[in-house]
């Protein structure tokens, strides 16, 4: 027999992952304004999963009755938990005639971060192995002539673009442009933005969409930066700094966590009334457990689950967000060879994924 120590040993932190897991569960289902910590709750669904998985082992070892209700819940989040790895054993390689498209955030391009062009550079290096035919870019920036960091002819040059949409917050001083783009070897049609309400003067978050015309297909193509956080990291400062730098994030998290649920509403509804199949990409800033994935999963499909293998994950800055970067995907689509490149010229990986049209 157990002794009553040891069963409390486990079968506390267990009712507790058991219980933050159940929750992560229900995150992506309810709009943040209704319960503001299940977003919260949902960035730390890999925390909770393997806390539970690892406690579950030990209170069924120990023929604990709780390991059951533990093993409960977890075979009851089987489709929860396949929204962070994907298991496909067949190879998808594109077929001749596929659009291959590229979704990237830049991160300026490293403006501020190296001055000297080396991330720039190491980007375009990238553009020329990889090749793309449409190329969306967030965190996009563009100077206008005469330049000091020169990106717009060179990404033109690169792509071998015969279109270009953008949109972009304009900086008189330095003549700097931030914003969003689409660069494409083919036609745009048309083109058109969906705008974003309540956003700061530092907030460069945009959706712009393209009706690309190839030679026997059309279709639009909608590049998502979702609302920014824009974290400040404690690093060395004083406890009672760190303290008031962790509620402050908190605070940014919440109000970021209630812009993506509307942004994310506003884009889809637009999606919907798309004449043509529908390829969603970009930075949406939230993970699988989350509103703003769920609103997009609920009709399209994600790229990544279809086609690839693995975990996926996008984002390289300090604080850990996983995958966040994604493509969607409408039906008369087809997706192949989606893949998350091992690069480090910015704080994500850069994305592709090419499409053939039914």
């Amino acid at each position: 027999m157990k002794s009553t120590l040891f069963r409390l040993i486990v079968a506390i932190p267990l009712c507790l992952s058991i219980t933050a897991l159940s929750l992560g569960y229900a995150a992506p289902y309810f709009h943040p304004e209704r319960f503001w910590f299940l977003p919260f709750i949902g960035l730390i669904y890999p925390v909770s999963l393997i806390l539970t998985f690892v406690l579950t082992a030990i209170a069924l070892w120990a023929r604990l009755k709780i390991g059951i209700l533990g093993l409960i819940i977890l075979v009851f989040g089987m489709g929860m938990h396949m929204r962070l790895v994907s298991l496909n054993f067949t190879k998808s390689e594109a077929p001749e005639g596929a659009i291959k498209v590229l979704s990237y955030n830049v991160r300026l391009f490293g403006l501020y971060d190296d001055p000297s062009g080396a991330q720039k550079n190491g980007i375009f290096n990238f553009l020329r192995k990889e090749n793309p035919d449409i190329a969306c870019f967030q965190e996009y920036f563009k100077q206008d002539k005469p330049t000091t960091f020169e990106t717009f002819d060179s990404l033109n040059a690169i792509i071998k673009s015969v279109d270009f949409h953008e949109r972009s917050a304009h900086r008189r001083r330095g003549r700097k442009n931030f914003g969003i783009a689409i660069f494409s070897k083919y036609k745009m049609i048309s083109r058109g933005d969906i705008t974003f309400d309540n956003q700061g003067e530092m907030d460069f978050n945009y959706c712009i969409y393209a009706d690309i015309v190839t030679q026997k297909d059309t279709f639009r193509i909608y590049n998502v930066h979702l609302q920014s956080i824009r974290l400040t990291e404690p690093g060395s400062k004083a406890k009672e700094q760190i303290v008031s730098t962790i509620k402050e994030s908190g605070v940014k998290l919440r109000n970021a966590y209630l812009k993506r649920a509307g942004q994310s509403r506003k884009v889809l509804s637009h999606i919907q009334k798309s004449p043509y199949p529908v390829i969603v990409c970009g930075d949406f800033n939230d993970t699988p457990i989350s509103y703003t994935y769920q609103q997009f999963n609920s009709k399209l499909t994600d790229a990544f689950r279809a086609t690839s293998w693995g975990i996926g994950s996008s984002y390289l800055g300090r604080i850990p967000a996983g995958r966040i970067d994604y493509f969607f995907y409408s039906d008369g689509v087809l997706p192949y060879a989606f893949k998350t490149h091992d690069v480090h010229f910015s704080d994500h990986r850069p994305i592709t994924c090419s499409f053939t049209f039914e």
